[in-house]
């Protein structure tokens, strides 16, 4: 186990997590958490990688696999999944915990917006349905204005019937 000297809040609060859950606290385990909980950005496990690396540490891409999941289930990690093929990481401790997203179909880039009105909906929903919302994701797609600015366009996409109606 190493020492907390240096470690960030956040990474003694994933060491207390796999304390209680029977783990060992691991400097490969604490440099992914640092790199996560260092981040505001949504990052892909080959961001970590490449961030780990740069910080001068080997740690192989299974084990970074490994403790997301550990940092997902600890709940203090969100993980999403934007439609690129894998998943994005970001930490739920940021400047702004409750966001919405939206992400450009073509470049992929992700940007972060908050929303009051969706508290507005999520309390029309319990006074009318008697339903306790407990948390909320609002992830909207399209094109971000560079994109745009660059000329792309994106074709409507939806159900096609195969059958040919003549």
């Amino acid at each position: 186990m190493s020492s907390d000297i240096g470690v960030s809040p956040y990474t003694r609060l994933f060491g207390r997590y796999l304390r209680e859950i029977g783990l060992p606290v691991t400097q490969q385990r604490e440099t992914v958490a640092d790199v996560v909980f260092d981040s505001e950005g949504h990052l892909s496990v080959d961001d970590i990688e490449q961030e780990v690396r740069a910080r001068g540490a080997r740690i192989g891409k299974a084990t970074i696999y490994r403790t997301l999941d550990l940092l997902v289930r600890s709940r203090l990690v969100e993980e999403h999944d934007f439609g690129e093929g894998f998943k994005r990481y970001e930490h739920r401790l940021s400047r702004h915990p409750v966001h919405e997203h939206l992400i450009c179909l073509e470049c992929g880039s992700v940007a972060e917006f908050e929303s009051p009105e969706v508290f507005g909906v999520e309390s029309r929903v319990k006074a009318e349905l008697g339903f306790q919302p407990v948390r909320h994701r609002l992830d909207i797609y399209g094109l971000c204005k560079a994109c745009q600015d660059a000329g792309v366009t994106l074709t409507p996409e939806g159900l096609i019937c195969p059958i040919e109606t003549v």
